[in-house]
């Protein structure tokens, strides 16, 4: 009996060594040159061209046979995508999206998306906090890449969304070597607008950190994606703080078309444009959205900031030109509501003048401008001010491509169909000239009233300016 005793428990010490041995093999295959990877969460998954959608090859820090398996292409650019809190725990639809734009622009790039959706789901403080280790993940793929294949990081593009955007900004700035690029898709604002740098995405983070900020409405700390500039280039499309096409009135026109489907799309619709802005200039290569720096977003909308000279303006997305100055660039621009996005922008600048003084408050007008490609019609805008003897110039611009500026009418539209101010008299001034200037071709055009002076009053037909062929004034537009 004893003997037998003996050997169940010889035999019990023989297969718990068996199991614990076993185990060990598997956590030796996560310990790589005395480097642990066991505490690694994330997951690194490496699509590819033909499937955009499900996580099928999975990139193991410290398993070397993993990066042979998915069939890493050492020689090419990686782009590593983060996306940001979700309420499902299932990737949102702009991540297949995002993923195929990049293959069709790098069909032999490897890109890899992170996959931190246990975290990314829990209430939002808490997948805030979680950035930091998702960043500590990232960091740790980069350097192993870096460590045990000679890949270098110089190579490595990081995209990240909303709270991913500051988890790529933390992995950028732990790895041993820069990162290439960091691209911030509206990084998120709560819990980082008044964080310190190292706690969020900042320029110090990769080579070149260019940043779009979509949805920047409300106080600061409050609004969805993070106000202050927190990259070397900040780009602000539509003024940063809401974009066309994501009203309430368009919410409900798509309800009634696609169903209820896509409410969710709809209520992080401005969020969600900027990587939709991204994706635009991956597949509209030939058509680059222009941003422009400016001071501030009113001083935009008054057309004073259309200048390309010394690197004030730069192309969104994909190609943009790698400005690094001491300071970041703020920038803006106008987008359409649907892709493509780019628009065409003009400053227009005109003096109201007359012998008796004038003034009126938030006057509607409507310009058509018309060139040798196409025209485009009855665009408004509004004059918070005009009086007598004053220069205003504003911002206008156009969907299409009208080619070169031929001619111009202006009309100053009526308060309503009918309005008793304007029974017995009609308010009007005289106009010389209208200067234009186009922000995509820096062209400077004027135009001159077909009379010496056109008269514009309020609520009658549309003057007409057509381009000044005086010598003079030529020289002077030049």
């Amino acid at each position: 009996m004893e003997s037998k005793a003996l050997l169940l428990v010889a035999l019990s010490v023989w297969l718990q060594s068996l199991i614990v041995s076993r185990e060990g093999l598997a956590t030796a295959d996560r310990i790589s040159g005395g480097r642990d990877f066991t505490d690694i969460e994330s997951k690194f998954a490496l699509r590819t061209p033909e499937d955009t959608v499900e996580d099928t090859c999975h990139l193991i820090p410290g398993v070397t046979e993993s990066v042979a398996n998915c069939h890493f292409n050492h020689s090419s650019k990686t782009f590593v995508v983060i996306h940001g809190w979700t309420v499902t725990g299932m990737y949102e639809s702009w991540v297949p999206k995002l993923v195929a734009a990049l293959y069709k622009r790098e069909p032999d790039s490897n890109v890899i998306v992170v996959d931190w959706l246990s975290r990314a789901q829990q209430h939002y403080p808490i997948s805030a906090g979680y950035t930091k280790l998702v960043g500590q993940d990232v960091a740790t793929f980069i350097d192993w890449m870096a460590d045990e294949f000679n890949y270098p990081p110089n190579n490595v593009h990081l995209l990240g969304y909303s709270l991913g955007a500051h988890a790529a900004g933390i992995a950028g700035s732990l790895t041993k070597k820069k990162v290439n690029r960091i691209t911030g898709l509206d990084p998120a604002g709560p819990n980082f607008e008044y964080a310190e740098a190292p706690s969020r995405l900042s320029p110090d983070d990769a080579d070149f950190v260019d940043v779009l900020h979509t949805f920047t409405r409300g106080s600061p700390g409050r609004s969805i994606g993070i106000q202050k500039p927190v990259g070397h280039v900040d780009i602000y499309p539509n003024g940063g703080t809401f974009q066309p096409g994501c009203n309430i009135g368009e919410a409900i026109r798509v309800i009634a078309e696609r169903g209820l489907g896509d409410v969710d799309q709809l209520v992080k619709c401005s969020h969600e444009r900027s990587i939709h802005l991204f994706i635009d200039s991956l597949l509209n290569e030939e058509n680059p959205s222009k941003a422009y720096r400016c001071n501030s977003k009113e001083a935009f909308e008054k057309g004073l900031c259309l200048s390309c000279r010394k690197n004030r303006c730069n192309d969104l997305g994909y190609e943009i030109n790698k400005v690094r100055a001491k300071r970041s660039s703020k920038m803006y621009l106008k987008t359409r509501a649907q892709m493509p996005y780019k628009v065409f922008h003009y400053q227009v600048k005109m003096r109201f003048s007359g012998t008796e003084s004038d003034t009126h408050t938030n006057q509607a007008f409507e310009i058509s401008l018309y060139g040798t490609v196409a025209e485009s019609e009855n665009i408004p805008f509004t004059l918070p001010e005009v009086s007598t003897n004053k220069t205003y110039s504003f911002l206008i611009y156009t969907e299409v491509d009208i080619g070169e500026l031929l001619m111009l009418k202006l009309k100053w539209v009526s308060d309503s169909y009918f309005s008793w101010s304007n029974w017995w008299s009609s308010p009007g001034f005289a106009i010389e000239k209208i200067r234009v200037k186009a922000g995509e071709t820096q062209k400077k055009v004027i135009f001159c009233s077909r009379e010496k002076k056109s008269h514009l009053q309020k609520g009658k037909s549309s003057v007409v300016f057509v381009k000044c062929h005086d010598k003079s004034l030529n020289r002077k537009s030049g």
